[in-house]
């Protein structure tokens, strides 16, 4: 559960970043774990893979426009965009996280903060995805 929590904080860091065009900066990070409290592992662990997205950010979205037919990727909603980016960067870079588990973390996480038909659409993609890169699901 821990993890899963760490993810919903990366939504939220990567959503903030989407929508100022900006990657957060120390100040930002610091204010956010100022109103988010949170265990030193899910936070860790949410900045790991922050690190990770952003590094990979062109290459992650080079995957979700390849596999997200007939959808330009700033078309994708904001949050389910997100989703896709930290799936697919566990998908291609986390070889400690089972396929299986980033699906359905992704999904569950969609099922949360998004509409009532994204989780269906993300994991199409992710498990398109998924399937390219030859990633096992366990």
């Amino acid at each position: 559960m821990k993890r899963r929590k760490a993810r919903e904080y990366l939504l939220q860091i990567l959503y903030q970043a989407d929508m100022t065009g900006r990657p957060p900066g120390e100040r930002e990070l610091a204010l956010f774990w100022e109103n988010h409290p949170s265990d030193p592992q899910v936070r860790k662990f949410t900045e790991e893979l922050l690190q990770g997205v952003l590094q990979h950010l062109d290459e992650i979205d080079s995957h979700v426009k390849g596999s997200a037919t007939h959808w330009e990727i700033d078309r994708i909603s904001p949050v389910d965009r997100n989703i896709l980016r930290f799936g697919v960067y566990e998908l291609l870079y986390r070889d400690d996280i089972p396929g299986a588990v980033t699906l359905n973390e992704a999904i569950e996480i969609a099922k949360k903060f998004s509409t009532s038909e994204s989780h269906s659409f993300i994991n199409g993609i992710l498990d398109e995805i998924r399937r390219k890169v030859g990633k096992r699901l366990r």
